[in-house]
């Protein structure tokens, strides 16, 4: 294990139709996880983010800000959550053996 105490994967869903719209508000939230400095990996469904549990819940609440900032009239989240203070496995412990090599 390595000294991250906590993981989280969270997906936003913005309440907009206009798929472009769409994509801008996801990119900004990303764009914002992204400006943190931690180690995050973006999927089609959920962004993973390895950080400090504070860390991770003021994401969640700036997601949900930003989400309404850039339009949306309202967002569903979906979050999910790994902690222990004695550490948690990393991204890459968790996903590297089952990567593809191109």
């Amino acid at each position: 294990m390595n000294k991250t105490k906590a993981a989280m994967a969270i997906q936003v869903l913005p309440t907009v139709t206009d798929r472009e719209k769409l994509v801008e508000i996801v990119d900004a939230v990303i764009e914002n996880i992204e400006k943190k400095g931690f180690n995050y990996e973006v999927s089609a469904f959920e962004t993973t983010i390895d950080a400090d549990l504070d860390s991770l819940l003021e994401i969640i609440k700036e997601s949900a800000e930003i989400c309404i900032e850039k339009g949306a009239p309202s967002l569903m989240s979906y979050i999910k959550l790994n902690y222990n203070p004695e550490g948690v496995m990393s991204i890459e412990e968790k996903t590297e053996k089952h990567k593809k090599s191109n």
